[in-house]
Order: structure tokens, then sequence, then C-alpha cells
């Protein structure tokens, strides 16, 4: 497998345990239960999405700041904003 793949595979898991973390907390607000308990759920989803955005942004800086694999290249401002996007 290369890294690609591997980063892929990363991502899709992070974007699945995400994907199942969110229907437990629709689950739980449909169920009635405590806030804090929402609240620290919907957290953990928050850093799973948060997680798989930096890992897609790391596995594929190279190709936004040099254009490679058919990227349109990025100058400084624009990876300022793709970065601010995730914080």
């Amino acid at each position: 497998m290369s890294e690609d793949d591997d980063a892929r595979t990363a991502v899709l898991n992070r974007l699945r345990r995400a994907q199942g973390q969110l229907a437990g907390v629709i689950s739980m607000i449909e169920q009635g239960r405590e806030c804090r308990d929402v609240v620290t759920q919907l957290a953990a989803v928050s850093r799973a999405l948060d997680r798989a955005g930096f890992k897609i942004v790391a596995t594929n800086l190279r190709e936004c700041v040099n254009g490679d694999g058919g990227a349109k290249k990025m100058d400084e401002t624009e990876l300022e904003k793709l970065f601010l996007a995730l914080a």
C-alpha cells in the first residue's frame, strides 16, 4: 500500500468513526439524555472531523504548494485560508 492509500484509509476510518459518533449523538438527543453526555459526545465528533481535515491537508500539502499531481498551485494566502477553515 502506498502512503496515499494509507492516508486515505486513515481519513476514511476517522470519518466513519465520526459518522458513528454523530449517530450516537442523534440517538442520545432522541432519548433525552443529559446535556453533559450529549455535549461530550458532540465534542468527540468535532475532534474526529478536525483530525480528518488536518490529515487531508497534511497529506496533500506538497501537492497544494507545488501544484503536483494536477492540483492548482496555492499561494501563502490560499494556504492560510485553508488551515484557518479547520480552526
